[in-house]
């Protein structure tokens, strides 16, 4: 038997062992994009650091909305010395809503973690969270002034729809990003990102939906009126047709064309609609122009997309 083991076959069974030791990482040239020192292309940390935006946006409001204070307490580092939110501060809650705010607002904090440790980011933008800001959206959502004005902090409720305005707009963000990803680091962050803010606005919808047809103080409109409002209010902002939905529809735009209800929002399919940055800056701002600063963002938002309009402007 052992003259069959010439000098050919033993460095072929030599050079196969080795192979076998060497980690596949560093032995397959297709297998690269999820290890720690793979490059993320600059196309990616664009749309990666984009989110930030609305990362911010939601830690401060549901920090704030829980605890009565923000980021500039719970995790300094995290703001990179961005200036402190206008107008945020501790809504009246009952207990089972603030317990769930509070689980959201660590979640928040959770997320600009992630996606600082992927990326460089930037400091956090000016935000506007005070009742005249909420108010002015309102306003514009029923197209004549409320009276008194929408205060977001006075109770559960009003919370609650004020809440409605902001997650599902970043989520649809991450819908959007998903498909222009290159790296499978920044496909697996976003995956993981969309997975909890479409999550926190399945909740915001489901508590919100328990009381769809009660009529909010003192405004004598229905939690599902004012939803609808927002929703339709976001579609005109954004220009690209209709990409959100508010609670209760007529009965051709619900799932299958068979029920009213809606307590998720989906396109004919029961698929997540999808908004590109741009987009989400005409809804976030207010102005219906991603290169005219206002409503949430002052001051307007950071990163390379939001500077780029910001520079035409």
């Amino acid at each position: 038997m052992a003259e069959l083991f010439t000098s050919t076959t033993i460095a072929t069974i030599i050079a196969s062992l080795i192979l076998l030791l060497v980690p596949i990482s560093c032995s397959s040239p297709f297998i690269t994009d999820g290890s720690r020192d793979s490059p993320i292309p600059q196309s990616d940390i664009d749309l990666l650091e984009f989110p930030l935006n609305l990362e911010y946006l939601e830690a401060e409001f549901f920090l704030y909305g829980s605890m009565g204070q923000g980021l500039d307490n719970f995790a300094p580092n995290l703001t990179m010395g961005g200036p402190k939110p206008l107008g945020a501060k501790k809504a009246n809650l009952d207990p089972y809503t603030r317990d769930v705010i509070k689980q959201f607002a660590w979640q928040e904090v959770g997320h600009l973690r992630a996606i600082k440790d992927t990326v460089q980011g930037f400091p956090r933008p000016l935000l506007d969270l005070s009742t005249k800001s909420f108010a002015k959206t309102m306003d514009a959502a029923f197209g004549k002034r409320l009276s008194p004005p929408f205060d977001p902090y006075a109770s559960s409720l009003h919370y609650l729809i004020a809440s409605y305005v902001i997650p599902y707009v970043g989520l649809t963000g991450y819908v959007g990003a998903n498909p222009k990803l290159q790296a499978a680091a920044s496909k697996r962050l976003v995956a993981g990102l969309l997975a909890v803010e479409s999550g926190q606005d399945a909740v915001i919808r489901g508590l919100l939906y328990e009381y769809a047809l009660i009529r909010l103080h003192p405004y004598g409109i229905t939690v599902a009126e004012f939803t609808n409002r927002i929703s339709d209010l976001r579609n005109k902002l954004g220009q690209e047709g209709i990409k959100d939905e508010g609670l209760v529809v007529p009965k051709k735009f619900g799932a299958e064309g068979q029920i009213r209800g809606n307590v998720l929002a989906g396109d004919e399919y029961s698929i997540g609609y999808a908004r590109t940055p741009e987009e989400i800056l005409r809804v976030v701002y207010g102005s219906g122009n991603e290169s005219t600063p206002g409503g949430f963002y002052p001051k307007g938002a950071d990163g390379r997309i939001a500077k780029s309009h910001l520079q035409h402007s």
